[in-house]
């Protein structure tokens, strides 16, 4: 499926969305030529695309068309409306999440540890509206009218995939990314121009929720890899030259995973993907989505490719590449601090004999356990 893309000017910091919603284009590189036909380093969908649904029981199933008649019917309010319910939404979960504001405030703490904590809760303030403004356009994606969402979004970047592309044909591409901005929407907004991309999920509990999601994402033009079978998944997924997003910003189980500074502290991060990117030679493209000045639309900004390392020493290598992808994770963060998901407890699993870092959660456990070993000597 060709695209058809119109050529933009060359990029300053002030983005004008008037020229950028016709081909959704950014060039920051005005030397490497992008056809004005589409893009050929973006593979095309499918017209079978990969279908990893979970099996609901009768109940999950109710839940789930309940959801989905909830979210068309909250879609017909006006975009206007949306968003300024969405802010208010923010600032109300702002006011009343405590458990999740100390995890961010810890995290704030261990990332910029220079700044003074009124700075600190500002940040987080702001992070709380981007969840808000982000969970309007939520709606509007689950909804009616979700191909409008497409305009908002513009690509920046496009010269260091085609670079990456072009030097490893046939390979496909690792999208290394996190939870900024509209993540959603970084998925959509490639998807709805017709272009193939895949996710690697993991399956949420609540499987409703979990439907609903891969429901949103499927419509959109989104391929679901489930993370229990991804690694096979993903191998053959590249060698058709996929395009595989991957969000490398989340906390790993501790059977999956190596240890990594992320801000200075020891982050347990799944190894999975340097050992993936060593043994497909896949490129590993980071690509972040950063809503823009206006708070209405977004960029889909690429970076150059990580190079990936290979010396023989397996380990070592896998240690060293997680290590520069989630570098690029905390350049991002660094970047645009006030829309990262700070609420995540991103160092809950900690290397042994170290002290845990979100040591009230582990205070409140043994007091409750405490507690319980009490109350069964009584009885």
């Amino acid at each position: 499926m060709e695209i058809p893309v119109n050529r933009t000017p060359r990029l300053s910091n002030a983005i004008d969305y008037r020229e950028l919603t016709q081909g959704a284009v950014a060039h920051d590189d005005a030397s490497d030529s992008i056809s004005d036909a589409g893009i050929p380093e973006f593979p095309p969908q499918r017209d079978r695309r990969r279908s990893q649904n979970v099996e609901l029981d009768p109940k999950s199933k109710i839940v789930f068309w309940l959801f989905r008649a909830i979210l068309h019917s909250l879609s017909l309010i006006p975009d206007f409306i949306l968003s300024a319910l969405g802010v208010l939404g923010g600032r109300i979960a702002y006011r009343l999440d405590r458990r999740h504001i100390r995890i961010g405030l810890k995290n704030l703490e261990i990332a910029f540890p220079e700044k003074n904590e009124t700075d600190r809760r500002q940040i987080l303030r702001d992070s709380y509206i981007n969840l808000g403004r982000s969970a309007a356009e939520y709606i509007r994606l689950g909804g009616f009218f979700y191909r409008r969402l497409k305009k908002r979004t513009a690509y920046r970047g496009l010269p260091h995939f085609a670079r990456a592309v072009r030097s490893n044909p046939g390979k496909g591409v690792l999208i290394l990314t996190g939870h900024f901005g509209n993540f959603e929407l970084l998925l959509a907004g490639h998807a709805l121009r017709g272009y193939q991309i895949s996710l690697v999920h993991h399956t949420q509990r609540f499987l409703a929720g979990d439907a609903l999601m891969t429901y949103i994402r499927e419509r959109a033009g989104v391929d679901i890899i489930r993370k229990h079978s991804a690694a096979r998944a993903v191998l053959r997924a590249l060698k058709e030259g996929d395009q595989i997003g991957i969000p490398f910003d989340q906390n790993a189980e501790r059977s999956e995973a190596v240890f990594v500074p992320f801000f200075g502290e020891q982050a347990a991060t799944a190894g999975a993907v340097a050992r993936l990117a060593m043994i497909s030679q896949a490129p590993v493209v980071p690509v972040f989505m950063f809503r823009q000045p206006d708070q209405r639309n977004h960029l889909m900004t690429i970076h150059e490719a990580i190079p990936v390392q290979r010396t023989g020493d397996v380990e070592a290598d896998v240690i060293e590449n997680t290590r520069r992808f989630v570098k690029a994770i905390e350049d991002a963060v660094r970047a645009h601090p006030d829309q990262f998901l700070w609420v995540h407890r991103r160092f809950r699993t900690r290397p042994r004999g170290m002290a845990p870092v979100y040591d009230w959660e582990v205070r409140k456990r043994r007091s409750g356990g405490a507690l319980a070993t009490r109350a069964g000597e009584r009885a």
